[in-house]
């Protein structure tokens, strides 16, 4: 079960129409095209054209299956005062003093240039059920970095 916003799950609904009513048919379309151009055994384009269908056609199914395991969260019902997903954190690197901001989500609407980051990152995980002014300690494949939090907000 994956756990998402509203706007997440519009996103996906929207992504995955986009794909069954505009691509697909292109995806048919430059197969035809492709396959009047004579024989298929060295026809390039027909082989080409069938593997972007057979992608096409497995985006959308992940897409299907996304969207069946997705529970939308209802933000009314969250806590403001400890890190859950959809929380805004704010937190300050220890070494270093960089400020940052992070909001906790799925992992299908991770983000990181909008600040969007997957509850499953290590940061993300790190930082669940923490409080403002608590000091996580997190392990990142670069070592291990102090974040105190700043500030929560929904």
């Amino acid at each position: 079960m994956s756990h998402m916003s509203q706007e997440g799950y519009d996103e996906l609904v929207a992504k995955l129409h986009k794909l069954e009513t505009v691509d697909r048919p292109a995806a048919s379309q430059a197969i035809a095209e492709a396959r009047d151009k004579g024989d298929l055994s060295e026809n390039y384009e027909y082989h080409s054209a069938k593997e972007a269908q057979a992608k096409l056609e497995a985006r959308i199914n992940k897409l299907k299956a996304e969207l069946l395991e997705a529970k939308i969260v209802d933000k009314s019902r969250l806590k403001g005062d400890v890190v859950q997903i959809l929380s805004k954190v704010e937190m300050t690197n220890l070494k270093t003093n960089a400020r940052m901001t992070y909001t906790i989500v799925s992992e299908s609407e991770a983000n990181l240039r909008e600040g969007k980051i997957s509850i499953k990152t290590p940061i993300a995980q790190g930082l669940l059920d923490k409080k403002v002014g608590d000091v996580a300690t997190i392990q990142i494949p670069q070592g291990t970095i102090e974040l105190r939090i700043e500030s929560i907000t929904l």
